[in-house]
């Protein structure tokens, strides 16, 4: 019976590269003699992930270099008043000002990734035999290149987002000392334009009565679910956007005349107390708040390690999130 399960191939074969017998009894041989046949090679599906566009959410600041330790950040106010004199003008008072300093500590980190002499020749045999599978490139020191270089970005975007409680710092949407509340009406889902409109509002205006008129926030940041519920959403009797409607019709453009920077932001569907939703409007300015990214993330040169093993190795000097003037930013929960 056994003999029965053997096909011969012969000289045929052995000219092909396929061996002089295939055993039936073993699948993993059956589906390498079959696949040639019946199926065709389909190109190689990589997994999707999602933007990590931080620099679209506050001002990335790159100063410095891969190497420096730190900043110093100043900040100054000015003291004194105004007094009304006497005849002789002995007693006209003094104007000052004050300073204050902080540090900002950078920190290295980094990401790589290894090569085998025996990987690098196996996935060119594999691509030489199913082109189909080549995009996103042919090469495997490429693909690996492109993995760390996404991975990076995703290390400097969950900085900007949440901070870090390793480095002890918070970031864009956990900020301790940002003015917050519930939204006024909240609850979208069922909630009318006017009431949208009022919780944004609410949420711009605090920047504008918070900094005593020192700051307008320009922008704001809707959990992606509420940008798209809005946007999907019509102005009673009109083909306008709920989303349109907001961009042109708000407290920033009634005093600025320009229209409201409106963003979806998948990290605010639970960035709220008890985990609910989040809206964060602000005032998108170096000036307010700023990420510190003194060396940009770069490749080191390959180097051996082992006669047929080489890394390459990926560094990057990372600061933090800061918030210089937390009032220019706010928080509203509950949408």
């Amino acid at each position: 019976m056994y003999a029965q399960n053997i096909i011969h191939l012969g000289d045929a074969a052995r000219t092909m590269g396929l061996p002089a017998a295939v055993n039936l009894a073993d699948a993993q041989q059956v589906v390498g003699f079959a696949q040639p046949a019946l199926y065709r090679t389909h190109r190689m599906l990589p997994q999707k992930y999602p933007s990590f566009d931080y620099a679209g959410i506050v001002p990335v600041n790159t100063d410095g270099d891969m190497w420096d330790v730190g900043t110093l950040v100043y900040s100054g106010d000015v003291a004194g008043k105004a007094e009304y004199l006497g005849g002789k003008a002995f007693d006209i008072p003094n104007a000052s000002i004050n300073f204050s300093q902080g540090i900002t500590p950078f920190h290295l980190a980094g990401v790589g990734y290894e090569l085998s002499q025996r990987e690098v020749e196996r996935f060119a045999r594999m691509v030489a035999a199913n082109p189909g599978i080549t995009e996103g490139g042919s090469n495997l020191a490429e693909r690996k290149a492109s993995a760390a270089r996404m991975i990076a970005d995703k290390f400097v975007y969950d900085r900007v987002i949440r901070g870090s409680s390793e480095k002890n710092f918070t970031g864009m949407i956990n900020q301790a000392a940002v003015p917050t509340a519930n939204a006024p009406t909240g609850g979208w889902a069922t909630a009318t334009p006017d009431q949208m409109l009022a919780d944004v509002n609410a949420a711009l205006q605090d920047v504008y009565v918070n900094s005593k008129e020192t700051a307008l926030a320009d922008s704001l940041l809707l959990p992606t679910s509420k940008f798209l519920f809005i946007n999907n959403a019509r102005i009673t009797n009109t083909q306008t956007s709920v989303l349109s409607y907001l961009a042109q019709n708000n407290s920033f453009t009634a005093i600025s005349k320009r229209p409201l920077n409106i963003a979806p932001s998948r990290e605010l569907e639970t960035a709220g107390a008890s985990s609910t939703a989040r809206m964060i409007a602000y005032e998108k300015s170096p000036d307010n708040m700023e990420f510190f990214l003194p060396g940009m993330f770069e490749f080191l040169p390959l180097f051996a390690t082992s006669s047929m093993t080489w890394r390459v190795d990926g560094v990057m000097n990372v600061g933090q999130f800061e918030l210089y003037r937390p009032k220019t930013m706010s928080y509203r929960d509950n949408l």
